[in-house]
């Protein structure tokens, strides 16, 4: 039951966001357990984003998670979505943020797992 959104500060195409959506689908399963069947991604574009004091390019992405993921696969899953973001956008990797954010109750068809 995880949830991914891409925010950024560049503009995206249609085409260049179902490739970055399908490629974390793939990233996703860093986490034991996760996969792109469960997997909700949201992307926002042309986002208003600052990082050191500028607009040069640059992402935050956030990473919501059922259940308590190891640090070893969220360490892996920063380094995929990392390579995602700049195979695809001009964004440098050291302007690419990845926060998660991990809890015990998610609901889905009307009540909590």
């Amino acid at each position: 039951m995880p949830f991914i959104n891409v925010k950024t500060n560049e503009k995206i195409s249609n085409d260049i966001a179902d490739e970055i959506k399908s490629d974390l689908g793939k990233a996703i399963t860093a986490i034991p357990g996760k996969s792109e069947g469960w997997l909700m991604v949201g992307i926002e574009d042309e986002y208003k984003l600052w990082f050191k004091g500028t607009d040069e390019p640059a992402a935050i992405v956030e990473v919501s998670v059922y259940g308590s993921p190891s640090a070893p696969a969220l360490n892996d899953l920063t380094g995929r979505i990392t390579d995602i973001l700049t195979e695809h956008l001009p964004i440098p990797g050291d302007r690419v943020y990845v926060s998660y954010f991990s809890t015990p109750n998610w609901g889905w068809n009307g009540s909590n797992f």
